[in-house]
C-alpha cells in the first residue's frame, strides 16, 4: 500500500514464486471438482494474501496427472488478463519459438482517473451501492452444479433467447429466493462483475493486460424469469464510456479516502455473479492437449456464484457457495427447474 492506502507493485526484481510438487493422489479422488481447502492445500502455491502479484505450482499426480495451481492478484489483474497470460505461457511450453503470440497491453494510463474528477448522479447507486458483509451464522458450504448443453440452450429460450449469463442469472436468483423463503415483495440485489474494455470509447485494447472490470449491482424481484433477465440486459446495455469514466474518477477518490470492500459473507438478499464462462480456460495447452477441468481452489463467501464452462462442449458448471441448509433446497429448486428445461429442450 502507498501513503494513500492505495495498492501499488514493488518492482523488486524477484519475479514469481514457482512451486513443483509430488503427490500420492490421483485424479479420481476430486472427481466431484468442488473446491475445498483440501484443494488449496495441496494444488496451491502458499502465499499470504495481497503478498504476491503471481504464484503458481505444478503438482504431479501418481496417475500421470499434472495439476497446475495459480493465485493472481486481482487488483494487479483480471481474468481475461490471467488466463491471456496462461494461454501465452503454455504456446511457448508447447511450440517453442514459434508458438503465436498475441502481446499484451500494459499501457495503465487508459483507465487513469480524469482531474479533476467528474463524477456522473448515476455512477454512486450503479457500482458504488455498498454490499454490507457479516459473518456467517453457521459454516459456509461450495456444491457444483453441472448444466447441460441442451439445458442452456432451453433455459436461454425460456428467457426470450437471453444470454447465457442472462438466463443462468434468472434460474440461480429464481432458486435462490425459493431456497431461502423470502418474501415475494422482498427488494433483492445481484452484482456483477462486467468487461468495459469495449464499451469505452475509444475502446481498451482487446489484450488490455490489468483490471479492466466493474462490479455493477442492479436490484430485481423474486417472483419470474422475466424480470431478472430485463434487469440484467438493461444495466449492462447502459453502461457507456461517460458512466465508466465516472466510475474509475469515483473509486479513484474513495480509495484515497480509505472505502475499500470489506470482505465477508453477502446478506441473503444479494448475490455474486461472476461469470468466468467465456474465458479460455480450456485453451491452455501445455503440449499434454487441453485441460480435463478448470475449477476455484476454495471458496469460501457465501452468496458468491461461479458460472464455469462444462469444458467446451456448450454444458456450462455453477459453483455456489451458501449456508447448508439453504445451499441443500437451492439444489432441489435447480433440479426441478432443469427437468423443466429438459422437457422444454424435448418439444
Amino acid at each position: 500500500m502507498d501513503s494513500d492506502g492505495r495498492f501499488e507493485i514493488d518492482c523488486n526484481g524477484e519475479g514469481a514464486l514457482f512451486v513443483v510438487a509430488h503427490s500420492d493422489r490421483t485424479f479420481d479422488d476430486f472427481s466431484d471438482h468442488k473446491p475445498s481447502p483440501e484443494i488449496r492445500r495441496l494444488f496451491c502455491p502458499p502465499v499470504q494474501p495481497s503478498s504476491v502479484i503471481l504464484a503458481l505450482q505444478v503438482t504431479f499426480l501418481m496417475c500421470g496427472g499434472v495439476v497446475l495451481g495459480t493465485a493472481t492478484h486481482h487488483a494487479a489483474a483480471d481474468g481475461p488478463s490471467i488466463f491471456h497470460f496462461i494461454r501465452t505461457w503454455a504456446g511457448y511450453c508447447r511450440d517453442g519459438e514459434s508458438a503465436a503470440v498475441e502481446l499484451p497491453c500494459h499501457d495503465r494510463g487508459l483507465l487513469r482517473a480524469r482531474s479533476p474528477a467528474v463524477i456522473h448522479p448515476e455512477t454512486i447507486p450503479t457500482f458504488c451501492s455498498r454490499l454490507p458483509q457479516h459473518e456467517p451464522s453457521g459454516a459456509v458450504a461450495t456444491q457444483v452444479f453441472t448444466i447441460s448443453k441442451d439445458q442452456v440452450h432451453a433455459l436461454k429460450r425460456l428467457c426470450g433467447g437471453a444470454s447465457t449469463f442472462c438466463a443462468v442469472s434468472a434460474l440461480v436468483w429464481q432458486c435462490a429466493c425459493v431456497a431461502l423463503e423470502l418474501h415475494p415483495k422482498a427488494t433483492t440485489r445481484i452484482n456483477f462483475p462486467v468487461d468495459i474494455r469495449h464499451r469505452l470509447t475509444p475502446p481498451l485494447p482487446a489484450r488490455y493486460f490489468g483490471n479492466g472490470m466493474a462490479l455493477h449491482t442492479t436490484q430485481t424481484a423474486r417472483s419470474v424469469n422475466d424480470n431478472t433477465v430485463h434487469r440484467v440486459r438493461s444495466a449492462t446495455e447502459r453502461l457507456d464510456d461517460e458512466l465508466l469514466r465516472s466510475a474509475v474518477d469515483y473509486f479513484e477518490v474513495a480509495e484515497k479516502d480509505g472505502q475499500t470492500e470489506q470482505r465477508g459473507n453477502l446478506p441473503e438478499t444479494e448475490l455474486r455473479m461472476n461469470s468466468w464462462y467465456h474465458l479460455p480456460m480450456y485453451d491452455a495447452d501445455f503440449g499434454w492437449g487441453k485441460p480435463r477441468v478448470m475449477t476455484r481452489a476454495e471458496a469460501v463467501r457465501g452468496g458468491w456464484v461461479y458460472l464455469l464452462s462444462g469444458g467446451g462442449d456448450g454444458s456450462a458448471r455453477l459453483l455456489i457457495s451458501l449456508e447448508p441448509a439453504t445451499l441443500s433446497k437451492f439444489g432441489l429448486a435447480v433440479a426441478e427447474r432443469q427437468v423443466l428445461a429438459g422437457v422444454h429442450a424435448r418439444l
